[in-house]
């Protein structure tokens, strides 16, 4: 995409001349960013020397490693729809972006990546701290780019925000060299809001708005999927509408959590490996799915060979790459889902399956007397984790942003957490990156201050970034961090458990004293080992007008259920 040029730009600056070191922090400026997140170092610090002159217009947080960047850039994205910035120097400042980066990739969080690098005519030496993070990037970016001349920053610049965001949007990466953020040139800036042979958006074809819809009438017992598409569009009131009128139960992918409220009355539930019971099992059962803004990933389908073969599939979604490419659909409903949800909205009729809604019913009724009563009303002598997501729900009446790391503690957290708001919930999906919530969380409430937010996270997952604890009291974040210690890997126990005979290789933890760490970072820390002291804890927690962190014991040995053995069809879910 290099070599396309952008069109449609109008200039919103006169000419001025400048290194371009200040040219990047005004081009950041323009395009209405007031935070990023970074690490300075040599490559890069032509750039910082220029922050240093803007530190009133332009907030840079000072996080404690350059991954920890990327994710709380992340959640700063996911959280207020905007562009994240996170900013590193060349050699393995840029690399640690990488995990960061693929993350943003699969999950489709736009965030904009600068990176330094050493000046041009080292470029292939070797020189120190040089890598090919243009190479190393090209997999996990959405479109990235060299610049080797001061004179190229307002334009390449223009085009990575316009990249990350328009469509579905993604992680861009521009590497900046040393001389470029030396040179001066005359700099005018012109936002980009179009880049020939770039579609972003595909035009929605009316006849196959008309075919869904025809079977959507037509169906007996539809029923549909949805996914971060819903989000990511601003589709949340054209969505609800839409399942409001036709009646048809509605249940969510991992990232399409808090698109509709999680009390409504169509909402069933979460789809996949550890997904509620109905919705798993009756998508092989329904005779029209209707899957929006969502991917067909390998956790939501299982094996693909039994998947939903009995129904007619409609796929809404943005990116033509996606239809077709796991699961063959009926009908292919390109565009962005606002708009083409609310051009069927129209075409369908007002319509009640209540008989098929009570199928989800039964099947609910299933699984809360073998899971979910056990999960959030337990009996047993030890804490579980569905506990303690109900009593953060009770404590910040279901208005909390969470956020959460990978692993069992996830799933639950998504299973149980329980959401009035859209953008409430952020966790790392398509990537599945342990240590992404505690940064991640970070960022989120950067971009959403009057909001409480939750990171919810493993003992395992929590000490892969456990620095950024430095990172929230230096900037006095408020943020609330409960950690679920079961002194294990606890999703990787329990595959050894059910699937390598118990074999506990390398998952055990032998975890240090948490509440001390946490108080050696100045944040306010507790431990809860008994029940009779959950509720207070969590309480107090969730009053603080402080950063506060909560260690909670909980059983050692537990497992997530419902849950689809990898490869195993969708019906063939698993209660206990």
């Amino acid at each position: 995409m290099e070599s396309v040029k952008s069109k449609k730009q109008s200039k919103t600056k006169t000419a001025l001349n400048i290194t371009g070191a200040e040219a990047i922090i005004h081009c950041l400026l323009e395009e209405g960013v007031d935070l990023l997140f970074g690490y300075p170092g040599g490559a890069i610090m032509p750039v910082y020397d220029e922050l240093y002159k803007f530190q009133d217009s332009l907030n840079h947080v000072l996080t404690r490693h350059e991954q920890a960047a990327a994710h709380a850039a992340q959640g700063y994205a996911r959280v207020s729809g905007k562009v994240g910035v996170a900013i590193a120097t060349s050699g393995p400042g840029a690399t640690n972006l990488v995990t960061g980066l693929a993350d943003a990739q699969i999950d489709s969080t736009p965030i904009v990546c600068i990176t330094g690098q050493v000046p041009r005519h080292l470029l292939g030496s070797d020189a120190f701290q040089e890598t090919d993070i243009i190479g190393i990037s090209t997999p996990v970016t959405k479109w990235n780019y060299q610049i080797t001349e001061a004179s190229e920053i307002p334009e390449i610049m223009a085009k990575a925000f316009y990249i990350a965001k328009s469509g579905r949007p993604g992680p861009v990466l521009v590497d900046i060299t040393k001389n470029a953020q030396f040179d001066s040139f005359d700099f005018s800036y012109e936002k980009c809001d179009g880049i020939r042979s770039y579609k972003p958006v595909p035009k929605p074809d009316i006849e196959a708005i008309e075919t869904a819809a025809s079977l959507i009438n037509s169906a007996k017992k539809p029923f549909i999927v949805f996914g971060q598409g819903v989000i990511l569009g601003n589709a949340e009131e054209e969505f609800k509408a839409f399942i409001e009128k036709t009646g048809i139960p509605s249940a969510w992918t991992i990232l399409g959590l808090s698109a509709l409220p999680s009390d409504h009355p169509l909402n069933v539930g979460m789809v996949g490996m550890h997904g509620n019971y109905g919705p798993n099992v009756l998508t092989n059962e329904c005779d029209v799915l209707i899957a929006i803004g969502m991917r067909f990933d390998d956790r939501v389908t299982g094996n693909l060979e039994s998947y939903a073969k009995q129904a007619r599939i409609i796929h809404f979604d943005i990116d033509p790459a996606e239809i077709n490419k796991n699961v063959k659909v009926d009908v292919a409903v390109l565009g962005d889902a606002r708009e083409t949800l609310g051009l069927i909205l129209d075409k369908v009729d007002n319509k009640k399956h209540d008989a098929w809604h009570q199928e989800f019913t039964k099947k609910y009724k299933e699984e809360y007397e073998a899971v979910i009563r056990h999960d959030v009303l337990p009996t047993k002598p030890g804490l579980t984790m569905g506990e303690v997501v109900s009593a953060i729900n009770d404590a910040s009446n279901n208005d909390a942003v969470i956020v959460t790391d990978v692993g069992q503690h996830q799933m639950v957290a998504c299973r149980y957490a329980r959401f009035n708001d859209s953008k409430s919930s952020i966790t790392s999906g398509g990537l599945g990156t342990m240590g992404f919530a505690l940064p991640a969380a970070i960022g989120a409430k950067m971009g959403a201050m009057d909001r409480e937010v939750v990171a919810i996270i493993g003992d395992g997952g929590y000490q892969m970034n456990i620095q950024e604890l430095a990172t929230i009291f230096q900037n006095k974040t408020p943020v609330k961090i409960v950690v679920l210690n079961n002194d294990f890997l606890g999703m990787v126990r329990q595959w050894q458990e059910l699937f390598f005979e118990r074999r506990y290789a390398s998952t055990e933890m032998v975890n240090p004293d948490f509440v001390k760490i946490a108080e050696g970072y100045f944040i306010e820390a507790r431990r809860v080992t008994k029940r009779h002291e959950l509720n207070d804890a969590v309480r107090e927690m969730i009053k603080s007008k402080e950063p506060y962190f909560l260690e909670v014991k909980v059983e050692k040995e537990d497992n997530v259920f419902p849950m689809i053995p990898s490869g195993a069809s969708v019906s063939d879910v698993r209660l206990k």
